[in-house]
């Protein structure tokens, strides 16, 4: 089997640190969530392996495939979501980074079954709309890929019901932020419910705080 070259080294190292940062940012438990790189010279993708603690996660036991889910290099079996993660890729070619994460509060509006309204600015600004709701689908092969291929529209992140997140980005830094982002919005909105029902922001101010954030937030060399 042909070796993977040097140039995935970087992204190995990069999903190693992603995956941890998971646990860091208190979007895991235990081995649960998983976060995946796609190379953009190879299409090779780099993911988490299948059942590793966060904490034992090294650059070296991190698993490459091809986008059809063939081993290229790794000694481990890589994540169970693989399947859903190259679903995505093999279907998105602008997708470089996913992320899957059960985080508490964000997972709660999936379990339900419902999307999380444009009620606070930091939804405009991130996501660009409200944060669809995906159908059921099952674990381990793609149908959880072809939901999220099929409802997640325009917006970086969606909630699959009775299960999860899945987040996308064009790198899979990007794809990190939006996990982040989708469970602190989605802790406001929830706290926000148990006053009253917040109003949602009308839609051409969604999209004119959209527009601003992604041309005039932050600095020249972020953009």
């Amino acid at each position: 089997m042909e070796a993977a070259p040097a140039m995935l080294d970087d992204l190995r190292k990069e999903i190693c640190r992603l995956n941890q940062d998971l646990l860091r940012y208190g979007l895991v438990t235990w081995t649960s969530g998983n976060v995946s790189g796609r190379d953009p010279e190879t299409g090779w993708v780099v993911i988490k392996p299948s059942g590793v603690s966060f904490a034992g996660l090294t650059p070296e036991n991190m698993v490459i495939v091809d986008v059809e889910g063939n081993l290229v290099e790794g000694t481990l079996k890589p994540s169970s979501d693989v399947h859903a993660h190259n679903y995505i890729y093999r279907h998105r070619p602008d997708v470089k980074g996913v992320t899957h994460t059960h985080s508490n509060y964000a997972t709660a509006f999936a379990a339900v079954g419902k999307p999380i309204p444009v009620y606070l600015t930091a939804i405009a600004d991130e996501f660009g709309g409200p944060i669809p709701v995906g159908g059921y689908a099952k674990v381990g092969g793609d149908e959880i890929g072809r939901e999220v291929i099929r409802a997640i529209g325009h917006s970086p992140a969606i909630l699959m019901k009775n299960h999860g997140v899945f987040t996308v980005g064009p790198t899979p830094s990007a794809a990190l932020k939006a996990a982040v982002m989708v469970e602190d919005v989605a802790r406001t909105v929830w706290l926000a419910l148990q006053l009253g029902q917040p109003d949602e922001i009308p839609a051409e101010e969604v999209a004119r705080a959209r527009r601003r954030y992604a041309t005039v937030y932050g600095q020249d060399s972020d953009q």
